[in-house]
């Protein structure tokens, strides 16, 4: 039935159970056919993301469909706490050590004759019975559960394996003459075709039950090391903070106990305990396990702060704003976990071949036994054979090669602050050719800040800015905030080039490094006017100056001509009758963007700027970060347009932005990349997210996507390789059982080793 998808509600369920990749398709196929369902189920995070309509299904539904399939699964309400959480990897840890115990005297003196005393068999089957019944017990029950319900999984190709070798060599034991004293038994390492029918395998019956207990067990544990970043990543979090009450005293409460609006207080080396605004004191915040940059960023009143960061300087005092699951902490937290939870389209055919990969198993085996019997070769030998195509087949390998790749590369992401909203990204990334940068607040600051103070002849500069920001901080215009923010840093003993900062809302309150204000006016945009130390003052625009019998001298005129050719703002000030000076102010260029673009065309990329500015400001942006192509005086709602139109071109478009104005662009682009410190709607537009909100990141999130994608693409062939190799071979009867269980172990192994060499991926912005 169609269902609309305002209506649908989403829903992760914690599954158990899951052996293989089949399994999790099995479940999958079962959840997708209750009306008004669709699920994806990932074997690696053992999570099934369920969309569906509640006027059709209950989650209680979904939860009977898993336990129909055979499987076990809580509603996220009822899962215990992550403390209490049983180590999945123990009870196979017990389970291998038992294993190994008996199997290794069990291998010797299955493989070396001169250990083969007279009754060496008989021992041989006491050590291999408890190792095929105890030790591989999961997989025998998981066989006959999958056999009830009607399927097949790997763990019925090892099931069926170990206890048909097994049961051969009881029958041979007790029927077929090699259970008489003084038999031995040479090991092979390619079996014999004319194998005597008291040939026994118990050795590897038990061997192979231990090495693929011995996968299972690191791939355990490989899947955990994975997830290993999410769970960091939610462990940041303060566990409780100090509120302050409104009389001044202090008490702590529990994180859980935190609501919006509360005020707290974060001393230094302290973590922040939730996002907030500063009320109170200056410090420096170290947001680098949220954003990956290390340099901590100064925090005053009015700044925003983030949950989970650390306060390495002063006392703050802290409004809560945002608390619980609306934290960015736990918005990252979710981003990553959903990432993790889909599929890629390379899974998709994985998982496709998996689950129809063990019943053609079985007939191949069944075939191989039939062939090798019907050819004229010993019973033993087309036995051999058989089990051999068994357990050589299990496509565990094929089924974590995408799941574990995908675990491990958003997970590292997040830790250097790169989110990766679904897996489906990976392969947009790969194709990408262009990317469309916005300017303002990507490229560049957003901020309007004083650049260059160009005086008249005569004059003293610093005195033009005094006067000039004296005057211009009882303005909100950003051009005169910048001018004020400037003067006061000058006044302090600061740099002059500042970035802005709010200035003061009513004339005379400058601070008292700035002269007061008096008379102030307005000029609606073309300047400001008053009077300041007893001067009449005029700030704006060079005609402002005119209306006022203060032209620009030639000189003045020549720098203002200049300055406006690279698309700088230029404001004039002048006082008594006469122009005294220029005021350049520019939205300026990230410190990174120049390093950024080069990033990206190192990538191969092709970087356009966009921006509604006029074509003089875009291009001399664009000269200053090396940016050739540009695309300027662009209405907000035409940048999709222009997406639509580098598609149209053939291009693969990637969009850079971080404005309400931008997100109907990111959702249009191939692949759209969101500044972190942009606006919640640009980010939700996005499929990558920066968060902190440096450029460089786009090049290293399009690097850690591609180098993903192409862990996933090795980890796929070497799981493909390795089955299409080693089958013929085991067919053949060129494959020795024992040899084949520590080939499949080996290569589920090995693509989880791959996977975690992602975890070594580093950010070239922090180099």
């Amino acid at each position: 039935m169609s269902t609309t998808t305002a209506r649908l509600e989403q829903l992760e369920l914690p599954v158990e159970g899951m052996t293989c990749a089949a399994c999790a398709n099995r479940i999958e196929r079962k959840l997708n056919k209750l009306d008004g369902v669709s699920a994806t189920v990932n074997y690696a995070t053992e999570k099934a993301a369920v969309r569906f309509d509640p006027d059709v299904a209950t989650p209680e539904d979904l939860v009977g469909a898993v336990e129909a399939a055979g499987y076990h699964a809580t509603l996220p309400a009822d899962e215990a706490p992550a403390a209490d959480a049983p180590d999945p990897a123990a009870a196979l840890r017990r389970r291998l050590i038992g294993s190994a115990l008996l199997s290794v005297p069990l291998l010797l003196i299955s493989m070396v004759p001169a250990l083969q005393f007279e009754y060496w068999q008989w021992l041989a089957l006491q050590l291999a019975t408890p190792v095929v019944f105890w030790a591989g017990w999961p997989f025998h029950r998981a066989a006959w559960r999958n056999l009830r319900h009607g399927t097949a999984t790997m763990d019925t190709l090892i099931s069926v394996g170990t206890l048909a070798a097994w049961t051969w060599s009881v029958v041979a034991l007790f029927f077929l003459g090699a259970g008489e004293p003084g038999m031995t038994m040479p090991f092979e390492l390619v079996p014999d075709r004319a194998a005597a029918t008291d040939h026994i395998y118990l050795e590897a019956a038990g061997v192979v039950t231990t090495l693929i207990l011995a996968g299972r067990y690191f791939e355990t544990r490989a899947k955990g090391r994975a997830g290993a970043a999410l769970h960091a990543l939610m462990a940041l979090g303060a566990k409780d903070a100090t509120v302050l009450d409104a009389d001044g005293s202090e008490r702590l409460v529990p994180i859980d106990a935190l609501r919006a609006g509360d005020r707290f207080v974060v001393r230094p080396g302290e973590r922040i305990a939730t996002d907030g605004a500063v009320e109170e004191g200056r410090s420096a915040v170290d947001e680098s396990l949220l954003t990956g940059e290390s340099v901590p960023v100064e925090k005053a009143p009015g700044d925003t702060v983030v949950g989970a960061s650390t306060n390495a300087g002063g006392r703050l005092v802290v409004r809560a704003t945002r608390v619980g699951s609306d934290t960015a902490l736990a918005q990252i937290a979710k981003l990553v976990e959903d990432a993790q939870t889909g599929k890629a389209p390379v899974q998709r055919l994985a998982d496709r071949i998996s689950g129809i990969f063990v019943p053609i198993v079985l007939l191949l085996s069944a075939a191989t036994l039939g062939f090798w019997l019907g050819d004229g070769s010993s019973v033993a030998y087309a036995f051999s054979a058989a089990v051999a195509v068994l357990i050589i087949a299990c496509p565990c390998a094929l089924g974590l090669a995408t799941p574990t790749a995908l675990l491990v590369g958003t997970g590292r992401g997040a830790q250097l602050g790169l989110l990766i909203k679904g897996p489906e990204v990976l392969e947009s990334t790969r194709q990408v050719d262009t990317v469309v940068l916005d300017k303002t607040g990507t490229v560049t600051t957003g901020r309007m800040r004083l650049t260059a103070v160009v005086p008249a002849d005569g004059e003293d500069p610093d005195a033009v800015l005094r006067i000039a920001g004296a005057l211009e901080a009882a303005s909100e215009h950003p051009v005169a905030r910048a001018i004020a923010a400037a003067a006061r840093d000058a006044a302090a003993g600061g740099a002059v080039a500042v970035d802005a900062r709010p200035a003061a809302s009513t004339p005379g309150d400058v601070g008292s490094a700035l002269p007061a204000v008096e008379a102030f006016a307005n000029h609606e945009g073309r300047g400001v006017q008053g009077i300041v130390d007893d001067h009449a003052v005029v700030a704006g625009r060079p005609a402002l100056l005119e209306d006022w019998a203060m032209p620009l001298p030639d000189a003045l005129r020549a720098e203002l001509d200049a300055q406006q050719a690279h698309g700088r703002t230029v404001v004039a000030v002048g006082w008594d009758g006469r122009a005294r000076g220029l005021l350049v102010v520019a939205d300026t260029p990230k410190e990174t963007s120049r390093e950024a673009v080069a990033m990206l065309l190192d990538l191969g990329l092709r970087p356009v700027l966009l921006t509604g500015d006029n074509a003089q400001t875009a291009r001399a942006v664009a000269a200053e970060v090396g940016i050739d192509e540009v695309i300027a005086d662009v209405l907000p709602a035409e940048k999709v347009a222009v997406v639509r139109r580098l598609q149209a071109e053939g291009r693969v478009v990637a969009m850079v932005g971080d404005g309400v104005n931008d997100a109907p662009a990111l959702a249009q682009a191939d692949l759209g990349l969101a500044i972190g410190t942009g606006t919640d709607v640009a980010i939700e537009a996005s499929d990558l997210t920066l968060v902190s909100g440096d450029l460089r990141g786009a090049a290293d999130a399009i690097r850690l996507s591609r180098r993903t994608l192409r862990t996933i693409r090795g980890n796929l062939f070497w799981a493909f390789a390795y089955n299409v190799v080693l089958i013929p071979v085991a067919i053949a009867g060129l494959l020795n059982p024992v040899l084949a269980g520590a080939a499949m172990a080996f290569s589920s192994v090995f693509v989880l080793s791959n996977s975690l060499r992602l975890r070594s991926f580093r950010a070239q912005r922090a180099g």
